[in-house]
């Protein structure tokens, strides 16, 4: 489908869903976002859904200004897949050892590494800026610096929610390999520290809502936020390479016999902010549950932990900034998916996937999401469709 358009005071709101299947609370959150003095640009993907401040679920472009909240507090979350040499005939019958073996490999929820992961003993990492990444720690905001020992240990691990590591298959029988993280604890902790200053701030207290506080250029809190906002983007793209390292580690012992071999890894950020041009104009475009989709460029956009995910291409539509979804999206709260299901409707939904079926994870049940299948048809003119994966393995936080 193409877009639907809705009025907005500063700009319109360019949808690409029906406006009427959105509940008003999100609705409202799209209105309070295009009221913002400096925002240049709206497009709400076929996951939106409501959030805090932004719904998740868009794209916001500004001129001048960024807005933390919108950005989220998990920055720089993302995907990671990788295709391996093997096929599901390699599979074993009885998956619950490879579980395990990642599960022992990959610590998950609040969990971290005894001590921090060399990453030069993984074979063909790329470890150049590695050292000068973590040297500019030091100039991140003082409030977690004292947070550096537990940031160098977690990465490299999953953090709980909607996180997750996958084995799949695809149409064709390839196995892959599929991962979703971002910058834990110590991008939580910059995020939140950047949200209480920008809160403060005199130009922001005539907004129509605390959490659309923004920061605006050539000012220091800017300049700081920008700091520490790409740092933790960095973070959590080396959090998702040292965790695919780990997986392709796990696969290599598991499949010894058949020597996997694996492709070019595909990595997309879905929480983060981007500096791009559109229109004559330089613009800072903050994706919160979205993708960036330019002409060519691979991304992924998963369903839930028992229906399956797509691998796509952008078609570089500019109506949307160049994006597409991040995911199916929720149609429920997480208290409400608990209300409404329990592990017995958990073990129907995920069966044949080798995965967590107790209470902890009713919250992520399939179905509290949206279908995948109508959010990809959804977003025709902005993506093509790669690859339709189906997990067998999903190790949950």
């Amino acid at each position: 489908m193409s877009y639907v358009e809705l009025p907005g005071a500063q700009v319109p709101i360019r949808m690409w869903t029906d406006p009427a299947t959105v509940e008003e609370g999100a609705l409202q959150q799209l209105r309070n976002v295009a009221t913002l003095p400096w925002i240049k640009g709206l497009a709400v993907m076929p996951d939106v859904h409501y959030g805090k401040g932004a719904t998740v679920g868009s794209v916001i472009a500004m001129r001048g200004a960024v807005c933390p909240a919108a950005v989220g507090v998990d920055i720089g979350c993302g995907m990671s897949a990788v295709r391996t040499s093997l096929t599901a005939n390699d599979l074993p019958g009885d998956l619950s050892r490879l579980r395990s073996r990642i599960e022992q490999a990959i610590p998950v929820g609040r969990g971290m590494h005894d001590a921090p992961v060399d990453p030069s003993r993984f074979h063909a990492f790329a470890t150049g800026g590695w050292d000068d990444f973590w040297g500019r720690f030091g100039g991140v905001a003082d409030a977690v610096k004292f947070r550096q020992e537990r940031a160098t240990k977690q990465m490299g691990t999953l953090g709980s929610g909607n996180h997750f590591v996958e084995i799949c298959t695809d149409t064709a029988g390839s196995v892959w390999l599929m991962l979703h993280s971002g910058s834990r604890n110590i991008g939580k902790e910059l995020a939140e520290h950047h949200i209480g200053i920008a809160q403060k701030l005199p130009h922001n207290q005539g907004l129509v809502d605390r959490d659309l506080a923004v920061f605006v250029a050539d000012t220091p809190q800017m300049a700081a936020y920008r700091n520490d906002l790409f740092w933790a983007q960095e973070y959590a793209k080396y959090n998702r390479s040292i965790m695919m390292a780990l997986l392709k580690d796990v696969v290599r012992k598991e499949f010894k016999k058949a020597r996997p071999a694996f492709e070019p890894e595909i990595s997309a950020h879905h929480n983060y902010v981007a500096e791009e041009r559109y229109d004559g104009m330089d613009l800072l475009v903050t994706r919160k549950g979205a993708i960036r989709a330019g002409a060519g460029e691979y991304g992924i956009i998963p369903g839930s932990m028992g229906t399956g995910s797509y691998i796509v291409k952008g078609l570089g539509n500019a109506d949307s900034f160049n994006s597409a979804s991040h995911g199916a999206g929720r149609r429920m709260s997480r208290n409400a998916a608990k209300r409404r299901f329990s592990t017995k409707d958990l073990e129907e939904q995920t069966r044949g996937v080798e995965c967590r079926k107790d209470s902890g994870v009713v919250d992520e049940i399939p179905g509290a999401y949206k279908p995948i299948e109508q959010v990809i048809d959804q977003q025709r003119d902005l993506v093509e469709v790669v690859a339709k994966l189906k997990q067998v393995v999903c190790v949950k936080g």
